[in-house]
């Protein structure tokens, strides 16, 4: 049964403190991008319309999470008038922009009256919301569903340019690509243990097609999703998860075990041997870059010999990283993505952070 499961908005809350940090030209194989810049520019939505802006926006709203996430992770925050005030979006200040949510409802009105250049919807955006404000004469770019990791790092590409910060997109897409080479190499030829990623009380769980299923694959993981032969998120009954006895359960923060596990999941593997794994709901179920903290999560916890050999690969990454963006006199990094506004507080997190990446 497929679903779109917008109700997801809900459930999108805290982000992670800290902006991961992007990769430098090292000579390596990993792919590099060139987002278009030059403007006038058009792109298609969703929805199929085309958005066309004849020079960089000087005025962006953003009306969801992930796009807000993704706007300042690119460092485009400069540009943003309006953005939503949840608990979603409590790491980034809201400042002199103004509320376009009251809470996770869209705020047409005030939309309308700061007449953005252009506002950005992510896919779980409501179809009447986006109506509402094209019928205002708003444009409107209703971003593509994510499929896949790489839809992921489409849409920061995308975003790049619906904000005029191409480079920032280029940089972090690049940091991506150049990460998920090494966490790829580190998980390769390791088992690759059943798991059942929770979502909901209901037996909701992502299969194919989906870039949470590429997630789970990322992190060395044979997804129970795609066994069941699920192509989008749909229910499993307690049957099927008790049959197929999953090694692993992973279920996100935003709820408790009980309220997302059904009572049969204590007769599985899984919950026998302890191997129930509590993740960053928010990182993980946003098509954004801090995806990356929950596929590092899982790596930590279901492979940490391979968890182990990638951090020391990245380690030595992000040395080359911060030498090259190193201006102080006390030999100090400045540990900020070019481009990213946000800046990292730990030197653990750097190295936790380098794990997302795309395949190509």
């Amino acid at each position: 049964m497929r679903q779109k499961l917008v109700v997801l908005v809900a459930a999108l809350m805290a982000f992670s403190l800290i902006a991961p940090a992007a990769a430098a030209d090292t000579g390596t194989a990993s792919q590099t991008t060139d987002t278009d810049c030059e403007y006038p520019i058009e792109l298609t939505d969703a929805h199929g319309e085309t958005i066309t802006l004849e020079e960089p926006p000087e005025s962006v709203v953003t009306v969801g999470p992930s796009d807000t996430q993704t706007v300042f992770e690119i460092g485009a925050e400069d540009t943003l008038v309006g953005m939503p005030d949840n608990p979603a979006v409590d790491q980034y200040e809201l400042g002199d922009r103004t509320a376009v949510t009251d809470d996770y409802e869209i705020l047409h009105e005030q939309i309308v009256e700061l007449d953005p250049d252009v506002v950005l919807a992510a896919n779980a955006t409501f179809d009447d919301d986006i109506e509402t404000l094209r019928d205002a004469g708003l444009d409107v770019y209703h971003f593509d569903e994510a499929n896949s990791i790489d839809d992921v790092y489409d849409i920061v590409e995308e975003t790049g340019q619906l904000t005029g910060e191409c480079e920032g997109a280029d940089e972090t897409v690049d940091w991506m690509d150049d990460r998920l080479d090494i966490i790829a190499d580190a998980v390769e030829g390791e088992d690759r243990p059943l798991a059942y990623y929770a979502m909901g009380a209901d037996g909701t769980t992502p299969g194919t097609e989906t870039f949470l299923h590429d997630g789970v694959e990322t992190a060395g993981l044979e997804n129970l999703g795609e066994r069941a032969g699920i192509q989008w998120y749909a229910e499993l009954s307690e049957e099927d998860i008790v049959d197929e006895n999953p090694e692993w359960i992973i279920h996100g923060d935003d709820a408790d075990p009980e309220d997302v596990m059904p009572d049969v999941a204590e007769s599985t593997t899984a919950y026998q041997e302890g191997n129930v794994l509590e993740i960053d709901a928010s990182a993980f179920n946003q098509p954004a870059p801090q995806v990356v903290y929950a596929i590092v999560d899982i790596v930590e916890e279901v492979h940490p010999d391979a968890y182990e050999e990638a951090a020391e690969g990245l380690e030595d990454r992000d040395d080359v990283d911060t030498d090259d963006t190193d201006d102080t006199d006390d030999g100090d990094a400045d540990d900020t993505i070019p481009g990213f506004g946000v800046p990292a507080v730990i030197t653990a997190a750097l190295v936790a952070a380098g794990f997302l990446a795309r395949r190509r």
